[in-house]
């Protein structure tokens, strides 16, 4: 390890993980994850998840990983919907109607932080447009996203995911993949995607820390949200190579990551070396 490497791990006293694809792939927790976690408690180093799949209430996230066997507490899960939420609530306190493409998981949330969720409705009229990453996708729904946003109204998206990692034996279509069939009908982009690369938040993890921001790594599987994410915040961007991201892809990037490791367990072994 050069010595420009060393001194950047060194730093690192917080992880933020990205979850599908980086811990596990679906349903299936990676044999190498809890060791990891453990590795990280005695260099002293604190974790978190950070994902941009906002389907689940953090609840559920919470209540997946201790399923899984990954020891995990509400204010270690952060996502793209709470994200989304603390967004509304700081910058656009105007607004408390939404049309929410998404998950009810996801919807549930939204209402509990005190938003009213509009109908699939012509005269329920939203203030804004939320799409998200959204299995339980209606036809219906999308069109009338697409027709509020044809509307003009403000149109945000949670995450720019294209696909999500998956262990079956199919293609998971994500939000930047229902963003993009909303482009092509009505010609209009998001305003704001608020999930990785957005920096801001990871930087809110940083803040809530009391860290600087080349005190976090980011840890995951995409160079355009994962690695790209801690670029912009002026964090160290891991890439692992356990989920969508080939070596190949990788090195031709413009995207130059920290450092490229196999998995996360491969990254445990350049902190331990920081460290010594």
């Amino acid at each position: 390890m050069d010595k420009q490497l060393k001194e950047k791990l060194s730093r690192i006293r917080h992880v933020a993980l990205d979850m599908d694809g980086t811990i596990y792939l679906g349903n299936t927790l990676f044999p190498y994850t809890i060791p990891f976690l453990e590795k990280l408690g005695k260099l002293g180093i604190s974790y978190s998840f950070l994902t941009n799949n906002p389907t689940k209430s953090l609840d559920d996230y919470v209540a997946k990983l201790l399923r899984l066997g990954v020891p995990c507490r509400h204010d270690q899960m952060y996502s793209t919907a709470t994200a989304a939420i603390d967004y509304l609530k700081a910058h656009r306190p105007e607004v408390k109607r939404l049309f929410l493409l998404g998950t009810p998981s996801m919807i549930s949330q939204f209402e509990e932080a005190g938003f009213v969720s509009t109908a699939d409705d012509p005269d329920d009229v939203p203030d804004m447009v939320l799409v998200a990453f959204d299995p339980t996708l209606v036809y219906g729904r999308l069109c009338r996203a697409a027709w509020w946003v044809s509307q003009g109204l403000p149109y945000i998206a949670t995450n720019p995911d294209w696909v999500c990692p998956t262990d079956e034996k199919t293609i998971l279509v994500d939000c930047g993949s229902l963003t993009a069939c909303i482009e092509g009908a009505t010609g209009r982009k998001p305003d704001l995607v608020i999930g990785k690369p957005n920096p801001d938040i990871l930087l809110c993890v940083a803040e809530k820390l009391g860290l600087q921001p080349d005190q976090l790594a980011m840890v995951g599987d995409r160079l355009y949200t994962d690695v790209k994410t801690a670029l912009n915040a002026g964090s160290c961007g891991i890439l692992v190579l356990s989920g969508e991201t080939s070596l190949e892809t990788a090195l031709a990037s413009d995207d130059t990551p920290t450092l490229i490791c196999r998995d996360i367990e491969e990254f445990g072994q350049y902190l331990e070396q920081a460290a010594e």
